[in-house]
């Protein structure tokens, strides 16, 4: 896929007055963006998938956690593959794998399709997504990264802005009679101008000691995170079988195994999947667990909160993805706000205020749904969305530095990987227990006339857990450091990408 006079030294950055480094720039980012876009934009759309394919809840579950499931189970994976085959080959092959599976979710003939496709197109972006930042690490000298970095900020907040809106847009205008299919489709013309041009102007590079794979590894993570997310999402219509229960228990022994393997593997070649010796660093371990946590978090919230706004009230996908604007852009604000002025300041209090603030927001939320009942209005949604999106902002952009300010340079990659296969991992988690929270409380034969009261209690009584979770991640984030070093280098903080070993997404 490419030619020597196309590939770099490993770890040697490319030269300043190559032009090129800034299509390759611009390729990759868009590439982070169509991930970004394609998480956000299938939340909108579910309900229109639902009434169009017939899918039923579970299989709306497994459509955003099937994606996020195979996204996390890949991603340290994905960047290993990078390191060792070279970045821009993995890059290619992911989005062309994206591409292709995106065209499958566009076309699928039935609710089972149209998830086995999901599944494969987290896959394929656990390929495309590690390689991201470790093209530009590669690419771009350290004097320029932080100016690169900060449009990778800015690419994240617009990815967060315009993924409901243009999925509403997309479903309303029901293109050709296509009802919800376009939100997959408008990847293909982007993937492929994707590959075309990723081809001619992305160098090749490798890592100069690539770690080894460790796929049994992947493999028992996968089938321990499915032993727990299967029972969750298909007890609740198969009336809990004793099945799920010793499923559910048999996932902790698949994790006790997975400890067990990667003490093994790193005494044996030091490639574990997971390094574990990392743990043994406070801030690290208490990071991992706020990440996890604010994944099932953020899994429960936008899941339930679609279905309340568009089955329940029977709002339009449109009025929906307006309603979600304001949120959308107090966190993008207040995630620069925290990054460049608070945290250097306050430190890990900031975080915190952050985690008080969004279950400020979701109290808010509920008070407000159960005052105002089916006859709520977007305008009435603003002020809890804008204080919650002010929280997440506080939280999302800083987290990663102060998690990772006291772990070893030459971990900081596979420490950054692992940090955002967590957050995956616990979006699953999140997706799996909406069963739980939420439809666990709604009565799928009742009344037409009594629906939208229905979804209100399901929506209050999922916010309550939310609130609840978002308690114990402000207690827990007290082991985080008072105030995340800073890792200087040319004049740029680089907190989230070594040298030595490129951080993974």
């Amino acid at each position: 896929m490419t030619s020597p006079s196309t590939t770099s030294a490993p770890g040697t950055p490319a030269a300043a007055g190559d032009r090129r480094r800034w299509f390759a720039l611009a390729i990759v980012m868009t590439a982070a963006f169509m991930d970004l876009v394609d998480v956000t934009i299938v939340n909108i759309a579910i309900p229109s998938i639902q009434r169009d394919a017939g899918a039923s809840f579970s299989q709306i579950q497994w459509i955003t956690a099937g994606y996020s499931l195979a996204f996390a189970a890949g991603l340290v994976t994905g960047g290993r593959l990078g390191d060792i085959h070279g970045r821009k080959r993995i890059f290619l092959i992911g989005i062309t794998g994206f591409t292709v599976a995106s065209a499958l979710c566009g076309f699928a003939a039935n609710p089972e399709m149209l998830v086995a496709s999901r599944i494969l197109q987290g896959g394929m972006a656990a390929l495309m997504v590690p390689q991201v930042l470790s093209i530009v690490h590669a690419t771009f000298p350290a004097h320029e990264r932080g100016k690169v970095f900060g449009l990778f900020g800015m690419i994240v907040g617009l990815g967060a802005v315009s993924g409901p809106l243009l999925g509403a847009l997309l479903t309303e205008w029901n293109i050709f009679g296509l009802e919800w299919r376009p939100i997959f489709l408008i990847n293909l013309p982007v993937g492929i101008v994707g590959i075309i041009l990723g081809r001619k102007f992305i160098s090749e590079s490798k890592a100069p000691r690539a770690l080894k794979l460790d796929l049994v590894g992947v493999v028992l993570v996968t089938a321990g995170l499915l032993m727990l997310l299967y029972p969750l999402t298909r007890g609740r219509e198969l009336s809990w079988p004793t099945w799920g229960y010793v499923m559910m228990a048999g996932s902790l022994a698949v994790f006790g195994a997975l400890v067990a393997y990667e003490k093994k593997k790193a005494a044996k070649d030091g490639s574990p999947l997971v390094e574990l010796s990392l743990f043994k660093v406070k801030s690290f371990a208490a990071g991992i667990a706020v990440q996890t946590v604010f994944g099932v978090t953020l899994g429960i919230f936008f899941l339930v909160w679609t279905l309340y706004m568009q089955l329940g009230l029977g709002w339009t996908a449109l009025r929906a993805g307006l309603t979600g604007v304001p949120f959308s852009i107090a966190v993008s604000a207040a995630a620069g706000v925290s990054v460049q002025k608070l945290v250097p300041r306050f430190g890990r209090k900031v975080l915190q205020t952050g985690a008080l603030a969004m279950a400020a927001g979701v109290l808010i939320y509920i008070w407000e749904a159960g005052r105002y009942g089916a006859d709520i209005a977007p305008w009435q949604m603003a002020l809890p969305l804008v204080v919650m999106g002010i929280g997440m902002g506080l939280i999302v952009a800083p987290l990663t530095d102060a998690v990772l300010s006291e772990v070893p340079q030459e971990h900081a990659g596979s420490a950054s990987g692992l940090i955002n296969t967590v957050q995956q991992m616990g979006t699953a988690l999140g997706l799996g227990l909406v069963s739980v929270v939420f439809f666990g409380v709604i009565d799928e034969h009742v009344r037409p006339d009594r629906i939208p009261a229905e979804f209100v209690d399901g929506f209050q009584n999922a916010l309550w857990w939310v609130a609840g979770v978002l308690a114990v991640i402000f207690l827990v984030m007290f082991a985080l450091p008072a105030k995340p070093k800073q890792h200087v280098e040319g004049g740029t903080a680089e907190a989230t990408v070594p040298e030595k070993e490129p951080a993974l997404t």
